[in-house]
Order: C-alpha cells, then sequence, then structure tokens
C-alpha cells in the first residue's frame, strides 16, 4: 500500500528551503558546517527532506543577534507588539491547509488532528497580542508611611526556548507569543522530528512584521550542543522547555549554574476518574479525546483509566466498540483517525510495555486493525489491569493505549491516583458536586470536569510535583517572561 502525498504539499515544503533552516537576524541560511539530517514521514518511513543540522557556532550567533534586536524590541511599544502578534494570527489561519498537511506528514498526527492544532497554535497569537497591552503593574503606601511603592514588569531578556515534536506549531506559538508580548528576543530549538513546522512559523512571523533578531532558530540533530550553548550563555536569562521529565531535570541542573530563571513543562501521568453516577456515554466520548487525540502523544493524555465497578461493564463495552472502529493509517489516507508513532524507538518502547503488562496479567479487551504500511503504527487498544502497580499506571505510555482499572472504594482509588510523582492533568467524570469535591484532592496542575481536553490559550497551563515548573498560557503565561521591578519613591 502506497500513499500519495498532495503536489501542492510538496512544493509547500520546498519553498521553506529547509537546507538553509538556520534562521538567524531574520535571514534563513545553511549551517556553519554545512550538515543537513533527515526528516522522515513515521507513516511510510521516507524521507521527505533534509534539514540543515546547526552547530554550537550557530547557537552562539543565534545569541547574538537576539542581543542586536533586543533592547529596541523592549522599547517597542505593546500596541506595535500587539499588531505583529495579530498579524501572525491572521497569516498562520490563511496557510491552516498546507501547515496541517505539513504538520500530519512530518509528525505522522491524523488530519484532524493536526487542523485543530493550526487553531490552537494561532489562538496563542491572538490571545498574547491581547494581553502585549495589559502588563499592568501596582502602586502602593507602605504602612509606614513617608514613601510610595511602585512596581512594574520588564522583559526578561533573551528567551531560550525548546519545543517537543508532539505539537510542533502550538508549542512554539505557546512560547513564542508571550515571550514577544513581554518585550524579550527569542533563540528557538524545535524537535529534529519535526523542525519543517516551525520553519513555517519563522516565514508568518517575518511576514507579519517581526523585526529581524527578534525571533530566531537553530534546528539540529544535536540537541545538548545547542542548549549547553546557550545555556552557558550569560545573555540567555531564560529556558523554556516541554518535553520529558528526564531532560528537564537535566536542562534545570545546567540552569542552576547560572541561576537561570526555568519555566518546565514535563511528562505526565494523567488519571481519568468515572464515578459511579457518571454520564456513561459522556465519559466515554471523554475518553477518546482525553486518550486518544494525537494518538495518544500528549503530556495531558489520559494514561490511567479509573472506572467504578457500578458502570464498569457498560463503560467498557461502549469503549471497546469505539476503539475497535478507530481507522489506523496515514493522515492522507481518506477517514484516518489514529497516525503512527513518531519514530521506531517509540514504537519499540510501547511494544516492551505491552509485554511487561501481559505477564503481570493484563487482559486485552479490545484492539483496532492497523493498516499495510511500513510506518511505526501500534494499534489503538482497550487494556484491563490487574492494580495500579501495573507497568502501563506506573510510566507515561504515550500512545494509543486505554489501560482500564475498576475501583470501588474511593479513598484507595484517589490514593492510588495520586501514587505518582507525576502531576500535570486528570480527569473527572460524574455528579458535578461530587466531581468538584474530588478534583480539589487531586494532585495536578489541571483537571478536566466532564470534559476530555484541558488545554486553552487562555488558561494557565502547567503541572505540580515532576510534571514542571511554572505556566503557560493566560496571563501567566507574559508573567514567565518577566522581571518584577519595584520603585520606593521619596515623598
Amino acid at each position: 500500500m502506497s500513499v500519495e502525498i498532495p503536489s501542492s504539499l510538496q512544493a509547500f515544503v520546498r519553498g521553506l528551503n529547509p537546507e538553509e533552516g538556520v534562521w538567524i537576524a531574520g535571514k534563513a541560511r545553511a549551517a556553519s558546517d554545512g550538515k543537513t539530517f533527515p526528516v522522515y514521514d513515521p507513516a511510510t518511513t521516507e524521507v521527505i527532506a533534509s534539514v540543515s543540522s546547526g552547530t554550537r557556532q550557530d547557537a552562539s550567533a543565534a545569541v547574538d543577534a537576539a542581543e542586536a534586536a533586543f533592547e529596541g524590541w523592549a522599547d517597542t511599544s505593546p500596541r506595535e507588539r500587539a499588531e505583529i502578534l495579530r498579524k501572525a494570527f491572521t497569516l498562520m489561519l490563511e496557510q491552516a491547509e498546507p501547515l496541517a498537511g505539513l504538520m500530519a506528514w512530518e509528525n505522522g498526527k491524523a488530519m484532524s488532528d493536526a487542523k485543530g492544532e493550526v487553531t490552537y497554535a494561532a489562538e496563542f497569537f491572538r490571545w498574547y497580542s491581547e494581553e502585549a497591552v495589559r502588563s499592568d503593574g501596582d502602586y502602593a503606601v507602605p504602612p509606614a508611611g513617608g514613601t510610595r511603592l511602585m512596581v512594574t514588569h520588564k522583559p526578561i531578556g533573551i528567551a531560550a526556548l525548546i519545543t517537543p515534536w508532539n505539537f510542533p506549531a502550538a508549542m512554539a506559538t505557546r512560547k513564542i507569543a508571550p515571550a514577544l508580548a513581554a518585550g524579550c528576543t527569542v533563540v528557538l530549538k524545535m524537535a529534529s522530528e519535526t523542525p519543517l513546522t516551525a520553519l513555517a512559523v519563522m516565514r508568518i512571523l517575518k511576514e507579519a512584521g517581526v523585526p529581524d533578531g527578534v525571533v530566531n532558530m537553530v534546528p539540529s540533530q544535536s540537541s545538548a550542543d545547542i542548549s549547553e550553548t546557550w545555556l552557558a550563555d550569560p545573555r540567555v536569562r531564560i529556558i523554556s522547555f516541554t518535553g520529558s521529565t528526564a531532560v528537564g531535570s537535566l536542562l534545570m541542573q545546567q540552569a542552576a549554574k547560572r541561576i537561570v530563571n526555568s519555566s518546565m513543562e514535563l511528562g505526565g501521568n494523567a488519571s481519568f476518574i468515572v464515578g459511579a453516577n457518571a454520564d456513561v456515554d459522556a465519559a466515554v466520548e471523554g475518553t477518546m479525546v482525553a486518550k486518544f487525540r494525537n494518538g495518544g502523544q500528549a503530556c495531558t493524555a489520559a494514561n490511567r483509566l479509573y472506572v467504578n465497578a457500578s458502570v464498569a461493564q457498560e463503560f467498557k463495552e461502549k469503549l471497546c466498540a469505539k476503539v475497535k472502529d478507530l481507522k489506523v493509517g496515514s493522515a492522507f489516507t481518506e477517514g484516518v483517525e489514529i497516525g503512527p508513532l513518531v519514530n521506531r524507538k517509540a514504537l519499540d518502547g510501547l511494544h516492551q510495555l505491552l509485554r511487561d503488562a501481559e505477564s503481570e496479567g493484563a487482559e486485552v479487551l479490545a484492539s483496532a486493525e492497523l493498516p499495510d504500511l511500513e510506518g511505526y503504527f501500534l494499534p489503538p487498544q482497550v487494556i484491563e489491569v490487574k492494580d495500579n502497580s501495573s507497568s502501563l499506571f506506573q510510566n507515561e505510555i504515550f500512545g494509543p493505549i486505554a489501560p482500564i482499572l475498576v475501583w470501588s472504594d474511593e479513598e484507595q482509588m484517589l490514593k492510588d491516583v495520586n501514587s505518582t510523582e507525576m502531576g500535570l492533568a486528570s480527569y473527572i467524570y460524574g455528579d458535578l458536586q461530587w466531581a468538584l469535591r474530588t478534583a480539589e484532592k487531586i494532585d495536578a496542575g489541571m483537571v478536566g470536569v466532564n470534559r476530555g481536553l484541558v488545554s486553552d490559550p487562555a488558561a494557565p497551563f502547567g503541572g505540580v510535583k515532576q510534571s514542571g515548573i511554572g505556566r503557560e498560557g493566560g496571563r501567566e503565561g507574559v508573567r514567565e517572561f518577566q522581571e518584577t521591578q519595584y520603585f520606593s519613591v521619596a515623598w
């Protein structure tokens, strides 16, 4: 079976000129040593394009450009910054079709997921165009009198942004937009699995009027070379990273050497609780969104399903029916709902996790069919586990596997839910009063109450415990890129 990629999309990728993908001071260029790396279609394992692989020298040059542009951008009026961000929002929506196709191609996600991501990603530009003009402060009389206190916020400086592959547009705009709104300049390193979408975003920002040097990008197959260079540079004042807890921990250790501000959105192990009084149909629909959106490759994906015994049979039957009907394949095949995993390493890791679960007595209740393709496909599955110690509950799955544990003791269920060191997202379905009471007892930065989606540009996105530090989105997103300054004024 072959996959036909639209000729218009192939032309769009060629137009990005990925072999000159290092973007510094408003100009695209090749890596300083001329090297490139391949980007693969995870649905077919075929090479899409070759992208310049930036070096430490390129990383330093990006900071040089960001430093040269910083003073001018920080002094730019909030209204002007806002208008540029608003223009980027408009341009991104105008290019929604090729952007969605590009993400579906290099990431493998279903076309419906890709189209949804374009809208979500663009909204960060619009939201922060509105927040750019609302950087409020404070004025107060201290208790002792005799002076006045003035509190303001100023851009923190050059921001190093490191983004993951699973949402290549949204994770870039969620960091770039608030940084620009705050008056910071940016150096960006995107995941080597999905650099093409970031190249398209750079061109949108250029067309929107972002001055040269304000946003710079260094794609590279050697992530450590880029991040280490930036964290060792005294001009870089904040690192904002989205990715695994292990990598986030390493970056924080490096950042600690110079006391660099750190914003970390890390791993998850989200619980999905179904109560005795839940609307089962709604809970099943919520599971399909929370678990299978983006093929389960999301830090907020439902990872552990705790279903009350009184509704467990009905829930399992209805969920299994839906999962069996999921169409798996390339995004360029009509009706596909679930794409491949991002690479061979991810697929091999999940195969091992499934073998571990089988040895622990887990039972497969339902499975979808696989396509006749060479890509990194795993069938969406519903699996019932014996207890909370299951490997599927103790590890972040990051794939289309829905493990279920039936519960009857609420106190024990909550203890199990909070037993993980992760605390990013959680979901709960049931009577609203019970659901809200229970939600307050869950150790998570975000809880979806009777809905399977928590992400919103207007809301503070982030977790507790080992799921991260800081918040992205909402008013809090701008504050991550600002320093608070206070003036004590003689009166």
